[in-house]
């Protein structure tokens, strides 16, 4: 594994912290398929974004895992925002990169993320044509989850509260007053409102899986940008690519790959359910882990 900062190129002078792993073997004089893996919302590289390209380099790939913008090692102020559309850029900005490395097939370029990382993914994939293949894990639209909640129970109209949250907050930032902060996952494990969500309490809040980059939490001032976002905006125009979508039967957040399914205008579509896995077993648990990376790299290997 090497570990490089990328200098984006998109106006806001960030430089990108990221972990690319090598395949067994490896030999820059041979020209590689490559994958782009984006964290989920609150999470970083270490985690399990790194973890699935750990994997995937095991099966022949180089695959590069990366801190968002303001997030993890990666630079920019404020911290811990999470503005969608800079999300979907990142994924774009490592593609960049990618294609000035001699040993990568430019032409061979895949992407993938978890959560939230998928949707921006999708969503970097309507934008983005180099990206030749697209897999989603756990998928989350995370517009769609903060206007309708968790298990699509809630109407868009009821969520305008806080779009309002959002906008006095930025005033407040304005002002110079601390910044103002939401959880993206339960702070505390009697604040989580199921089984599943207390999962994600657990797994970024415990040794499970807690990194210090990785506090839990975005700026206040993201919400009205997320809750109006749709990270598969024009998918049924754009979003041509071949995709592979993994996602647990018992996910509460599962009717998001459905959706995803539904929209993408892509003839060479699919959905694998692994059976009894939720949202956050798909994150780091085995067995369910290692059937999404082996449905990931077979779909990767025969399309890239």
């Amino acid at each position: 594994m090497q570990h490089i900062r990328i200098q984006t190129l998109d106006g806001h002078g960030i430089t990108l912290a990221a972990d690319l792993h090598l395949p067994a073997g490896f030999d820059q004089n041979k020209p590689y398929p490559a994958i782009v893996v984006a964290h989920p919302g609150g999470g970083v590289k270490e985690q399990a974004s790194g973890l699935y390209a750990r994997k995937l380099a095991e099966q022949g790939f180089l695959a590069i895992a990366f801190d968002a913008s303001f997030q993890g090692e990666s630079t920019g102020m404020p911290r811990q925002l999470e503005n969608p559309y800079i999300r979907t850029e990142d994924i774009s900005a490592v593609i960049d990169y990618l294609t000035t490395l001699p040993y990568v097939d430019a032409n061979r370029i895949g992407a993938m993320g978890i959560c939230a990382g998928a949707g921006y993914t999708a969503n970097a994939a309507i934008n983005d044509r180099r990206i030749k293949a697209v897999g989603t894990v756990s998928a989350v639209n995370i517009g769609q989850m903060f206007r309708n909640g968790w298990e699509n129970t809630v109407k868009d109209a009821e969520a305008l509260p806080y779009i309002e949250h959002g906008s006095q907050a930025r005033t407040q930032d304005a002002q110079g007053k601390e910044l103002a902060t939401l959880p993206l996952a339960p702070m505390r494990e009697e604040d989580a409102p199921n089984e599943e969500l207390r999962e994600a309490w657990e797994y970024y809040h415990t040794p499970r899986c807690e990194h210090p980059n990785a506090p839990g939490f975005m700026t206040a001032r993201s919400l009205p940008q997320i809750i109006t976002y749709d990270a598969y905006h024009k998918a049924e125009a754009f979003l041509t690519q071949p995709l592979q979508i993994v996602a647990g039967t018992q996910a509460g957040s599962k009717w998001m790959s459905d959706d995803l399914l539904a929209r993408a205008a892509s003839s060479d579509k699919h959905l694998h359910l692994i059976e009894g896995a939720n949202h956050m077993s798909l994150y780091d648990k085995q067995p369910y882990v290692d059937e999404a990376v082996s449905v990931l790299a077979g779909f990767f290997q025969s399309r890239l």
